[in-house]
């Protein structure tokens, strides 16, 4: 059994099955959820559970957050029960959220203050890839803590690659979802020509996954298209959300600003469905 004591903040659709397979890998889990029910899930599977953020951390020596977006890191850290208000000291706290540069780099430094080692280590892939501990996880931070962190971080994902200073895994992240939306809209817009040209989706899909445009997002969304499942697995207001950040940070280039446009046009009544419902604003 493993004896790094592992804290986890964020119990939603990746977290669970990536706090998950931290306790099949044998590593004691302790959690918290401000939903209180989704710790039933991980208590279940051996988990303990803290009242707070600032009680999780006093009793892990890594702890690694999971939630949607920088307010929510804030709250984490700074909130009455935080992390900061414990005022621990020699933790590794590992924020594997999608979130900004900026609140990486803020955290950090704040982290130091207190003699703790801060890592952003997002990850690439959806609830299958968690669920199968097959995440792409980039990381930004100092190399050491990396390294010491790095077994743990196998056990998420397939691969996990640190890839310059803190917020460099924010951007590399930033960077990928950017592509994301470029192929989600791509996928839809051929689709949508398809359509008015007479060619099944069905047809298309096929095609396409035979070809050498094939690929895992294009395979699992075509067949959800092909289905009509916009069940959210990663969700359209989540796409929207990371091309404003990557826009903040710069982003400027013709597709991208495209996409960027396209997703917050359908984010207000599209937003809780899939990425892929984007389907429905190409189609109008």
């Amino acid at each position: 059994m493993n004896t790094t004591k592992i804290g986890w903040i964020g119990l939603g659709n990746m977290g669970i099955p990536m706090s998950q397979s931290l306790i099949k890998a044998g590593f004691p889990v302790i959690v918290y959820n401000r939903t209180k029910a989704k710790e039933d899930h991980l208590k279940a599977s051996g988990a303990s559970v803290a009242l707070t953020p600032a009680a999780l951390i006093q009793q892990a020596d890594v702890v690694i957050l999971m939630v949607t977006n920088d307010k929510a890191i804030d709250d984490i850290f700074r909130g009455n029960n935080g992390l900061l208000a414990a005022g621990a000291s020699g933790k590794v706290i590992i924020n594997m959220s999608t979130v900004s540069p900026a609140i990486s780099k803020e955290m950090a430094a704040a982290c130091a203050e207190q003699g703790n080692q801060y890592l952003d280590a997002p990850v690439s892939g959806s609830v299958k890839q968690a669920q199968d501990a097959q995440l792409v996880i980039m990381a930004g931070g100092d190399e050491n803590t990396f390294e010491k962190v790095k077994p743990i971080l196998e056990k998420i994902g397939r691969m996990a690659l640190l890839v310059g200073n803190t917020g460099a895994g924010n951007t590399a992240k930033l960077v990928i979802n950017t592509l994301l939306g470029i192929q989600a809209q791509g996928l839809t817009e051929a689709i949508v020509f398809a359509q008015r040209s007479s060619i099944s989706t069905t047809d298309l899909v096929a095609l396409i996954n035979n070809s050498a445009l094939g690929s895992p997002f294009i395979k699992i969304k075509g067949e959800a298209l092909v289905n009509n499942n916009f069940n959210a697995m990663f969700s359209l207001s989540n796409i929207a959300k990371d091309l404003r950040l990557a826009k903040d940070i710069g982003l400027s280039t013709p597709l991208a600003e495209v996409a960027y446009q396209t997703f917050q046009d359908a984010e207000p009544a599209l937003g809780d469905e899939d990425i892929i419902a984007v389907y429905k604003q190409i189609s109008i």
